[in-house]
């Protein structure tokens, strides 16, 4: 039996009750970081947001909270969310099991022959008032909870992938987690935990409404770091900053300097930033000049509108088309599309070499018609310089009839061209061309890009980005799949790049002037014909000896 003295100092401090939890679980003891976020759990304010780095063990130190609630207060009605079912009843079993296994909480085990809930992820602890909200309740975030009253609500990692990759998906998330003020009791709390899935997250938008977050970092910050997180940088870490070299491990009990760069390599730049940075400073829009608002979505064929004009009504904003680019920016469709339609003046095939298969060999077609730039197909395929990606690089070119392929020689030299020939040869032979890049990558995409984007000058199939998203998903893991996706990742901008900087010798003509000058020829042509067949009629003269056409030209 425990003193009465030890009860009390379980209930008055978490730190104390999850030290006993962890020792009963034979889990390592909590880690200063730890110890940390387990003090904001318990003092932190009614709206809070607890964003850890990846593997902190944040869930299972809020399901030994959610315990230690109980424990001092058997009343509360406690609902566990998450972004799917899986994941919120796991937690809600790890309570359960907590209750069942610790041998100060084994008097709250639930008793079916009083009527108590019992079930593993819907349960009341023993001795509480029957009402209609059991102690302890889990349920995905699109689950039907309307109705329902907590006094707690845990949000476990609402925000995955799968729910925030498109605008429209984090709209519809927004949406759900408003019922939480619908569930939640007067003087209630809400606790998100979480790790951000992508730059404009949701719980910059739940800040932003009055969430405090608070930030555990798994690295010290630099200066600059730390002065853009602000007041939701968690003060240990603040602190540690003055102390400890920036860079190295926050909590080396949990991970070591060298485990946390071999994860920033697995992870990449991006993604380490984000699952264990928690840094989503990228979604500060002015740091992307390229918006996917100034791009015109519509269907790309064979025959091109001599004239396509842009604007952002509302009216015509595509919701249809899965949207992995910043939070506001949104794809539109073509106000006017001209009734005449033309071939394309140029048709082309960029292709920008992967190397050995380590990265994608990315692709893309393009079509330029008065001054505008058509892109009926563009993506990526996983392989290099095998024979099976040449061929179907070859039969691209084939079947979009291009009238030259260029090719990004940066890579071996001219190789990749040498090998792609003799199978273009076979299948659809059409001009080479080598093209080599000096200029950084990035500002190379955005000085060719961003003028004729602004110009409102590049039109996209709704199929390429379609067949993006879906070739995205289908083969890469979910955490991992945005970075590949054409309108999110700077490797397919490239090859985009090239696509539009062959035209820019091209492009400087007003489409409307090109086509009024086709409507003038079409009607010289009419005239021609109309004044030959006059001419034939009249015996070859007219009686003033010059052709009708000629005449009117004299004056």
């Amino acid at each position: 039996m425990y003193s009465e003295e030890y009860i009390d100092a379980l209930k008055s401090d978490f730190r104390n009750f999850a030290h006993h939890i962890w020792k009963v679980l034979n889990l390592p003891p909590l880690t200063p970081v730890q110890n940390d976020i387990a003090y904001y759990l318990q003092h932190g304010p009614k709206r809070l947001q607890i964003l850890a780095f990846r593997g902190v063990g944040k869930s299972y130190l809020t399901a030994a909270f959610v315990c230690w609630l109980l424990f001092r207060d058997r009343e509360l009605a406690i609902l566990i969310l998450s972004a799917g079912r899986n994941r919120a009843d796991a937690f809600a079993i790890f309570v359960r099991n907590m209750i069942r296994d610790t041998d100060i909480l084994k008097h709250l085990e639930p008793d079916k022959t009083m009527g108590e809930r019992a079930t593993q992820n819907v349960f009341d602890v023993h001795g509480v008032t029957p009402k209609g909200s059991p102690s302890v309740m889990s349920a995905g975030i699109t689950s039907q909870i309307t109705g329902m009253r907590a006094d707690i609500i845990i949000a476990d990692d609402i925000e995955v992938v799968s729910n925030s990759a498109t605008n429209d998906l984090r709209e519809k998330l927004a949406r759900l987690v408003t019922e939480f003020d619908a569930i939640l009791k007067p003087q209630g709390r809400t606790v998100y935990l979480g790790t951000p899935q992508c730059e404009m997250s949701l719980y910059n938008t739940l800040y932003q409404k009055g969430y405090e977050m608070r930030i555990w970092t798994a690295l010290v910050p630099t200066e600059e770091e730390g002065n853009a997180y602000g007041a939701k940088l968690a003060p240990m870490i603040r602190d540690m900053m003055q102390v400890r070299q920036a860079g190295l491990s926050t909590d080396p009990k949990r991970f070591t300097d060298e485990d946390l760069a071999e994860r920033q390599l697995s992870y990449g730049r991006s993604g380490f930033a984000l699952q264990f940075m928690l840094d989503t400073s990228l979604a500060d829009g002015d740091k992307f000049p390229l918006k996917i608002n100034d791009l015109i979505i519509s269907a790309v064929n064979t025959k091109l509108p001599s004239e396509i004009h842009w604007n952002n009504n509302p009216l015509l904003k595509l919701t249809d088309v899965p949207n992995v680019a910043m939070a506001g920016q949104n794809f539109y469709a073509p106000e006017k599309l001209s009734d005449s339609f033309r071939d394309s003046e140029m048709s082309i095939l960029t292709i920008d070499p992967s190397g050995r298969g380590k990265d994608e060999t990315a692709y893309c077609v393009g079509r330029m018609l008065h001054g505008n730039i058509f892109v009926p197909k563009c993506g990526g395929m996983s392989g290099g310089y095998d024979e099976a990606t040449l061929t179907q690089l070859a039969e691209i070119a084939r079947d979009y009839k291009v009238n030259e392929v260029l090719i990004e020689s940066n890579f071996g030299d001219g190789m990749y061209s040498q090998l792609l020939k003799p199978i273009l040869h076979r299948i659809y032979p059409c001009k080479v061309e080598e093209v080599r890049q000096h200029q950084q990558k990035e500002l190379r995409i955005i000085d060719t890009l961003e003028p004729v984007m602004n110009q409102h000058r590049l039109v996209i199939d709704p199929k390429v980005i379609q067949d993006d998203y879906d070739s995205a998903l289908k083969t890469f893991p979910p955490d991992k799949a945005p970075q590949y996706m054409l309108m999110y990742q700077m490797s397919r901008l490239d090859v985009l790049a090239m696509t539009v900087k062959y035209f820019l010798d091209i492009l400087d003509v007003d489409q409307t002037l090109r086509a009024n000058q086709e409507k003038e020829a079409q009607l010289d042509s009419m005239l021609n014909k109309f004044q030959e067949e006059w001419y034939e009629d009249q015996g070859g003269m007219n009686n003033q000896g010059l052709k009708l056409w000629d005449r009117s030209r004299k004056r």
